[in-house]
């Protein structure tokens, strides 16, 4: 009869969690600052709302800047306006500095 603390069932040196495998393959594979952008791209509707997200036509990420086109004139310039503020909401959506620039079009 097998013991439940016996060195049988209990964990090993080498074995990781899956958090602990994903993050290692993210890193081996340098994949991670991509995987980032794209959580930033699908999350642009819950970082700025409904309304924002219903006025942009398109958003892409180019060499550490955010792209996002805008239908609205007047909202292009109230975003602009407030530049900073979008870009550490997008950058605390991931929990690390993503994105350098924000350039609305």
């Amino acid at each position: 009869m097998k013991k439940y603390n016996s060195p049988e069932n209990s964990r090993k040196a080498d074995v990781l969690t899956l958090k602990e495998g994903i993050t290692a393959l993210l890193k081996a594979y340098r994949i991670q600052g991509k995987l980032n952008e794209t959580v930033v791209v699908s999350s642009w509707e819950r970082i700025m709302g409904k309304a924002v997200a219903l006025k942009t036509q398109e958003v892409y990420i180019s060499q550490g800047k955010l792209f996002v086109r805008l239908s609205s004139a007047p909202l292009k310039h109230e975003l602009v306006m407030a530049k900073t503020r979008v870009l550490d909401l997008i950058n605390a959506e991931v929990g690390e500095q993503v994105i350098k620039e924000v350039v609305f079009l």
